[in-house]
């Protein structure tokens, strides 16, 4: 059916009144000279309007100032408009972990671009991954990027049961299946990557500092360092950390130098992990890199920061949450998407 050709805007006057009120869409058709049926054909996609009335109505909309009730509109189109960013993880961790921040402030941007909130949502206990699902299963949000994830934890699980969509920022562990997306950088080849470099470096006795065994990284950047290493990558040489921290780091680093004193290189599994182990080898009095090579993962803003700075595997967190949105949103819109593993490569600096 053809829209009404738009009259003339009424005074500024009006707008004004409206915008002193609170302003309605019956404001907006009044001073764009329209329906309000044409008002809300613009406000839910402008189709079947002619570019006069959209134009007018535009208009109108910045001089009474009105806004879309996105509640309102959620009823109408089971949209929320907003996507939730899990982190299951102690809080203090988004604060302290460069990445999960660059993550957190790459997704909030590029969201903002397509017009979406992100809604940031604390799981690392039982009280709030209940209080998550709940939210979820609620319809407050349209899908969920799952930042972390543990293994043995239900959360992905139970969230991938609701039928949202769901995308997980790493490899899932095998036992998560595998229908669940993700994105992730390649882990394996980036421990494959540092580890060739440090043995290129002439270092013999190559240990590593692992991350926790129930995470993505921890596992796959330890098969990479094996992968390198073979047989030469004994118990003696991997000390685990408890957490991605840089009390933990420390820890780890200061068992390996009890466990392989003569150790002269060590891969350690993020830049994170590597500020304890630097700060380990230095109250030792082991001189980086002249007694000990040390190379990081992450190519995190702390890498560069280090003392020295960090010989490092960038893995492209930017891109990491340019594909994270996107894939996120072709599920929300119902369309076919695929897991996608991103390249890493080697960043050389002064620590190795």
């Amino acid at each position: 059916m053809p829209d009404e050709a738009p009259v003339h805007p009424k005074s500024r006057g009006a707008a004004r009144r409206a915008q002193r009120r609170g302003p309605t869409m019956e404001d907006v058709a009044d001073v764009a000279g329209v329906s309000r049926g044409t008002v809300s054909r613009v406000l839910n996609g402008a189709n079947h309007v002619s570019s006069a009335s959209l134009a007018a109505v535009q208009e109108a909309m910045r001089q009474t100032g009105y806004v879309v009730n996105q509640n309102a509109r959620s009823l109408v189109t089971r949209s929320s408009g907003a996507i939730a960013f899990v982190l299951s993880e102690p809080p203090d961790r988004l604060f302290e972990d460069p990445v999960l921040g660059s993550l957190l402030r790459n997704c909030t941007q590029l969201l903002g671009e397509q017009g979406r909130s992100l809604m940031l949502m604390l799981a690392g206990t039982p009280e709030e991954r209940d209080r998550t699902l709940h939210f979820v299963r609620g319809g407050h949000v349209d899908g969920v990027l799952l930042v972390s994830m543990h293994d043995g934890d239900p959360l992905a699980g139970e969230l991938q049961r609701t039928g949202f969509p769901l995308v997980v920022c790493g490899r899932p562990p095998a036992a998560a299946g595998p229908s669940m997306t993700y994105v992730a950088a390649d882990d394996r080849s980036g421990a494959r990557l540092m580890t060739q470099y440090l043995l290129d470096r002439g270092r013999k006795r190559i240990a590593t500092v692992a991350g926790p065994a129930d995470t993505a990284g921890g596992v796959e950047r330890l098969a990479g360092y094996r992968d390198v290493l073979g047989r030469r990558a004994t118990s003696r040489m991997v000390a685990r950390a408890a957490a991605y921290t840089i009390e933990a780091g420390r820890e780890a680093m200061t068992a390996l130098l009890r466990s392989c004193p003569d150790l002269d290189a060590v891969f350690v599994a993020s830049d994170l992990l590597a500020v304890g182990a630097l700060q380990a080898l230095h109250g030792a009095g082991k001189a980086v890199p002249g007694d000990v090579l040390v190379g990081g993962f992450d190519d995190s803003a702390i890498a560069s920061a280090t003392t020295p700075p960090l010989t490092t595997v960038r893995q492209p967190l930017a891109q990491v949450a340019a594909e994270l949105v996107e894939v996120l949103l072709k599920l929300v819109a119902g369309r076919p998407v695929s897991s996608r593993v991103l390249p890493t490569e080697l960043v050389r600096r002064d620590s190795a």
